[in-house]
């Protein structure tokens, strides 16, 4: 049945209502035309609950906004919605990702993640090339999408609407990876369903890294926001060396602050008896919240990410699968993914909206079950980097 106007819909009592699904939800391809997003494919989907989400088809099939009733999740940068053809990759030292830096979700990828990084290709057999200059974050994340099909279709009575497209990335003596992608959601529900498949095309043993960068802004990030997870072990600080001197600790979000240096935090998280990691961002003055739903043993690794900079404020809930530690260092380490011709890796999130202050507490119960987060602010930094399991 479809949960709409306080109402459950039959298949048949729903399409009575109207000549065509998109009076209340649907997805439709439209083109950007204005600024830096000029020429730009975009798709807007309405699940019916209020809830509005846009994929840009040219920048990876990434989320760019997302807002439910009218109130904003996805963050907006001062970069904007960039097309990928205004975008230079090994730009600014590698830091020319930063210039196309935006949206509620910012894949990085696919076999480089993090910080700028200088890798050996002996595996692509081309002497003229011995090594391979990684920019931040990778490149994938402004490579348009053959986008393969989009649409909502009936399965008995439910309403579903999805898109689906591949991206490719390759280079010739390099790697060849294709991320395919499908986003669906059910009309009437606040689950944004996310499946990725990574798959080596090539013929080289090739490296393969995935991050998903996902941002929430204001206003459900504000003055008083939460950073809610089932974290067992806080791992790794960038700001170790002055801890505290920002006045910033990792669960609770001030207003915006000048002169805001970025931190980054490490954190090893418990998983439920089905493997599952949900972590969220609240809003308890709004009855609101934003929860990402990995899989440990897809993603073991996640990162919080805080700029809390007046004008680019913003809070990053980052599943991964490498630590923080880098590209060389998961060589170096053993814990490479490395991929032949044919293999691939999945990848299973879910994007919930939380829409009101008891869906709020019941996220944050499901999450407490799991395990208790630090109490402390600034909670005393293990360094334990755990091995991964899994990697070949």
């Amino acid at each position: 049945m479809v949960q709409l106007y306080g109402k459950h819909l039959s298949r048949g009592e729903f399409e009575a209502l109207s000549g065509a699904s998109g009076h209340a939800a649907g997805v439709r391809l439209v083109e950007l035309v204005e600024g830096v997003e000029r020429g730009m494919r975009m798709l807007e989907f309405r699940s019916g609950t209020g809830l509005r989400f846009t994929v840009l088809v040219d920048r990876a099939m990434d989320i760019a906004e997302c807002d439910y009733r009218g109130q904003g999740i996805g963050w907006h940068s001062p970069a904007g919605f960039r097309a990928p053809t205004l975008h230079d990759y090994e730009g600014e030292g590698g830091l020319g990702w930063m210039r196309s830096f935006s949206g509620l979700m910012v894949t990085c990828g696919l076999d480089h993640i993090l910080f700028m990084n200088e890798t050996d290709t002996a595996s692509y057999h081309y002497g003229p090339r011995q090594t391979a200059s990684h920019s931040l974050h990778g490149r994938v994340g402004t490579i348009p999408a053959r986008l393969t099909g989009y649409g909502e279709r009936w399965e008995g009575d439910e309403l579903i609407l999805w898109a689906e497209g591949v991206v490719t990335q390759g280079a010739v003596f390099a790697e060849h990876l294709e991320l395919h992608r499908r986003i669906e959601i059910t009309a009437g529900t606040n689950d944004i369903r996310l499946s990725d498949r990574v798959v080596s095309r090539g013929f080289y043993r090739t490296p393969h890294m995935l991050c998903y960068h996902i941002n929430v802004g204001h206003p459900l990030l504000d003055e008083g926001a939460r950073y809610v997870a089932p974290i067992h072990d806080v791992v790794w600080a960038a700001h170790a060396d002055s801890y505290d001197a920002q006045g910033v600790g990792y669960r609770d979000m001030p207003a915006p602050q000048m002169n805001f240096h970025e931190q980054v935090w490490q954190h090893d998280m418990a998983a439920d008896a089905e493997g599952r990691v949900p972590v969220a961002l609240v809003n308890d003055r709004l009855g609101l919240g934003f929860m990402v739903t990995t899989r440990k043993d897809q993603f073991p690794c996640q990162y919080e990410w805080q700029n809390l900079q007046a004008g680019q404020y913003a809070v990053g809930i980052e599943p991964s699968s490498h630590h923080v530690l880098g590209n060389q260092a998961a060589r170096d380490r053993g814990e490479m993914i490395w991929l032949e011709h044919g293999d691939a890796r999945s990848y299973d999130t879910v994007f919930s909206i939380l829409p009101d202050a008891d869906a709020v507490a019941d996220a944050e119960a499901r999450i407490r079950a799991i395990s208790d987060q630090p109490d402390a602010a600034y909670p005393a930094t293990s360094g334990h980097f755990r091995a991964l399991e899994g990697r070949e």
